[in-house]
């Protein structure tokens, strides 16, 4: 199955980002991508952590999910949507939410990000408590691709790559591949991105694909990018450092199979 990772810089501009988004996807699509991912946040970066109060949508209606099921049903793609924000229980908080979407524009899976940011090294200082509302449910979907295989993908979001527990999870439960949206701070990105998604692939020998943001937003903020493709050795299949663009990847279920077969780590679990 070939993937599309997605790289974006998303704006404050919610119609400069989806048309972004859009050619970007045709781009995938043209390049033969069956599943094509966007990064955390593709519709918004704004100017302060509040700004996506503005744009929330509820579950299942809005301008951004029409979008989203409308272009993966005219491009005929299996489309993991980054994050959105949607309306949450509590008021002024949304989720931060990843929407799967299959080639026939249908909404197959939804996950909320689980683990949210905090960080403060007196310079940069974030803190997504304060806007976003956690999810509580890893969340798995099957994708049967075009040569049969059927693939069972875990989901997560950028700082949920921190907690390998959610990996090992979705290890337990068969998945096979792993996604990752991400807006990943430059700072942060620098450090643990990519040790951190190699690790994630290794562990439990899995294929891991990040979609990220990845450059100088209008609000100053800078993100890390190095979207990537891993396979379930840790060898990086593709990536890209910084700006737009599509990494392609194909994934290949005998070298998973292979792998696991190999080193069967995953039946040595003791604890």
């Amino acid at each position: 199955m070939r993937i599309a990772a997605i790289q974006m810089v998303s704006t404050d501009s919610l119609g400069h980002n989806l048309e972004r988004a859009g050619a970007l996807l045709a781009q995938a699509a043209r390049s033969g991508a069956e599943l094509a991912v966007l990064p955390e946040y593709f519709c918004l970066i704004g100017q302060q952590d509040s700004d996506k109060l503005a744009i929330h949508e509820p579950f299942g209606s809005g301008p951004m999910q029409q979008f989203l099921a409308e272009t993966a049903r005219d491009l005929g793609l299996w489309l993991v949507a980054g994050t959105l924000p949607l309306t949450a229980s509590q008021p002024q908080r949304v989720t931060n939410s990843t929407l799967v979407f299959n080639p026939q524009g249908a909404c197959v899976a939804r996950y909320d990000k689980i683990h949210l940011f905090r960080f403060d090294n007196g310079v940069e200082r974030y803190d997504e408590s304060q806007v976003l509302e956690r999810g509580h449910t890893p969340t798995q979907f099957v994708l049967p691709s075009r040569d049969g295989h059927h693939w069972n993908i875990g989901l997560s979001v950028c700082y949920d790559l921190r907690f390998p527990e959610l990996y090992r999870a979705y290890a337990k439960a068969g998945a096979d591949l792993m996604l990752v949206p991400s807006a990943f701070t430059h700072t942060t990105g620098q450090a643990h991105w990519e040790v951190l998604l190699r690790a994630r692939a290794i562990e439990n020998l899995a294929f891991v694909a990040a979609a990220a943001q990845g450059g100088v937003h209008p609000s100053g903020r800078r993100t890390w990018g190095q979207s990537m493709v891993v396979d379930p050795w840790g060898a990086v299949l593709a990536e890209q450092a910084q700006g737009e663009g599509v990494v392609l990847a194909e994934l290949d279920p005998q070298t998973l199979a292979q792998h696991r077969a190999q080193l069967p780590a995953l039946q040595h679990r003791l604890l």
